[in-house]
Parts: structure tokens; sequence; C-alpha cells
């Protein structure tokens, strides 16, 4: 595609986007802050992981995740969201080159109530596949998986808090060259927001290999950051910058710390 389609689209995109005037900032930040939220939405998130493997190298990985809901009927939503890891992965032994390409795709499906309870309480639950798609060995496993899936959250209007937890398990199913797999992700989230869309933000991604030994199983980041909401236009973007430091990392390689940058193009109803 020519450069001029390309920011011809672009620009089409952000003009045509609904303006959403009836909606402050702040109702749009955490609208954001919901990852079962009923709204189109395209994340790209970076995460920079640095004082990775034997030789302490820089690995980087962009996770572009569109969101897109679907009405089930007046009492349920399904939200499906798809992680599309592009990755730079460093070499791991002496000598060894980087590597570029697309990792393991993930697709989650989230079944939600369309209507949170008057605490202002959200849940869904669901199913998560991983598909083998990557386009190196190094990037990858070669197993498909499936596994469960939850989000539990509460936003209540007047109140500057959002807070919740998203967690899965996926097992690695069928037979491949790769190894077997059962990885357990959490990540817990706690917002403030303030006025015009700027709020503070805590949501490190726990994970777990309980393939591996107590050693090397767990990776528990602790840190933050900042996000604001901002126009394009007619569109309304999230934007948001963060750090953390493993304060538990695989003895076998893990990263040091992550600087996590993240914009969300957000398509409300």
């Amino acid at each position: 595609m020519k450069k001029q389609s390309v920011y011809g689209l672009l620009l089409m995109t952000t003009w045509c986007a609904p303006a959403h005037a009836e909606m402050s900032a702040e109702e749009l930040a955490k609208l954001a802050q919901n990852p079962v939220g009923n709204l189109i939405s395209v994340p790209f998130q970076n995460n920079t992981n640095f004082n990775v493997g034997p030789q302490d190298g820089t690995q980087n990985i962009l996770n572009i995740q569109p969101v897109i809901p679907f009405n089930v009927d007046e009492d349920w939503n399904l939200i499906t969201r798809t992680i599309i890891p592009v990755i730079n992965q460093p070499g791991f032994a002496p000598g060894q080159d980087s590597v570029n390409g697309v990792g393991d795709i993930q697709f989650n499906a989230f079944l939600s109530p369309s209507r949170p309870s008057p605490s202002g309480l959200i849940w869904s639950a669901g199913a998560i596949a991983q598909l083998p798609t990557n386009s190196n060995d190094r990037l990858g496993n070669d197993r498909w998986g499936l596994g469960p899936t939850a989000v539990v959250l509460r936003i209540q209007k007047g109140d500057p808090w959002v807070y919740g937890a998203l967690a899965n398990n996926v097992w690695s199913v069928g037979s491949g060259d790769s190894p077997a797999y059962n990885n357990f992700l959490l990540q817990p989230f706690v917002n403030y927001n303030f006025s015009e869309g700027f709020y503070l933000t805590f949501a490190p991604i726990i994970t777990a290999n309980w393939k591996a030994s107590n050693d090397d199983r767990w990776t528990v980041p602790l840190g933050g950051g900042v996000g604001k909401i901002f126009h394009v236009g007619r569109l309304p973007v999230n934007t948001q910058l963060s750090a953390y430091y493993n304060v538990v990392t695989p003895d076998n390689g893990g990263a040091d710390w992550q600087l996590r940058v993240q914009v969300q193009f957000m398509f409300p109803k």
C-alpha cells in the first residue's frame, strides 16, 4: 500500500470517529482501563525488557491487541481480544545473532454481563487459545495451547479508583517438537483517575512457568506509571508510560526490569 493511501486512511479514521462529546476525558480513561469494556479499541503495547539471558541482552516485544466486542443479547456481551507479539529477541549464546519476527498469537474470548452490578462490580470469564504462529523457533512454541481466562474489576461513577485483576492459564495440547508448557498469568491493576483524563496506574504482569523448577518459575514485577487521554481530531487515544522492576525473576536469564509504553486507539459505541 502506498504511503499516501496509509496517511489517507489514518486521516479518514481520525475524522470519521465519533466525537463522544458526552463522555469526559475521565470517563474515557475509565473505559480504557476496563479490559472487557464494550468498545472497539486497538492498543499497541511495547515492552522493553532489560538484561535478558546469559548475555544480558535487551528484548523488545510489541503487542498489538485489537479488542472487538459483540452483543450476544441485551444481557450479555462477548469480548474478543487478540494479542499479536512482534519480537526482537537478543542472542542467548556468544556469537548468536538477535532475531526478529512474530511470536505465538493468543486469542481471548470473554463472556460478560452487559451491565455492571449496582456496586460497580464487573466480571467476565471465557477461554484463551495460543496459536503456534511464530516465525522463528526462538520466538515461540510449535504446540497449540488452551485454557481458561477471567477478569473481575470495579468501576463506579464518581469514584476515581478502578481496580481488579485479569488471570489465565494456558496448557499445551497435542504433540510437537517443542516442549510441553503450562503457563500462568496474573495482572492485577489499580488506577487512580484525576480530571482531564490523567491517571496513575499499577498493572504488573505476574507470570509462572509451572514446568520450570522453583528458582526459574516466577516473574514478579513491582512498579507503576502514568496515563493520559488525548484526542487526535475526534479520536480518543489512551497513552501510558510505566516501568517495573522484577523483584522475583527466573535464575536462568530473566529480565531485571521492564519499560512499557502503550498507545490505545479507542472507538467507543
